[in-house]
């Protein structure tokens, strides 16, 4: 079954998206999650995912209704690609904690980092 969120509340100040689904039930994705975790093909690939670097301090401009199944988030990086569908959204609300400890395990394998002033001095080099 859909899990649809009652309540949808941006806050830009501490570029979090605020998800509530009943009572007891309210999660608080940050940008920089929702962006490394976007399901647009330039994140996702073609079945193999691009890891996203230097996307600390990214935030969301712009939270759209895509029909009655989504929502089209638009980042503050220019990324406007990739429809979060409700059940994507809520898997990522529930698994948010191990997803981003896998993510950031990823970079660290990739000798990578979330701050983007360190990506482009690395390509600079």
């Amino acid at each position: 079954m859909t899990r649809i969120p009652s309540a949808i509340n941006l806050h830009k100040a501490s570029k979090t998206l605020s998800l509530t689904y009943g009572p007891d039930e309210v999660f608080h994705l940050p940008a920089e999650f929702l962006r490394v975790h976007s399901p647009s093909a330039e994140v996702q690939g073609h079945g193999k995912p691009i890891l996203q670097v230097g996307k600390l301090g990214v935030g969301l401009a712009k939270v759209e209704a895509a029909g009655q199944y989504a929502l089209k988030l638009t980042f503050d990086d220019g990324h406007d690609s990739g429809l979060f569908t409700w059940d994507y959204l809520y898997q990522l609300a529930l698994r948010q904690e191990q997803l981003w400890a896998d993510y950031l395990e990823q970079l660290r394998a990739a000798g990578k980092s979330r701050d983007p002033a360190e990506s482009v001095v690395r390509l600079m080099l």
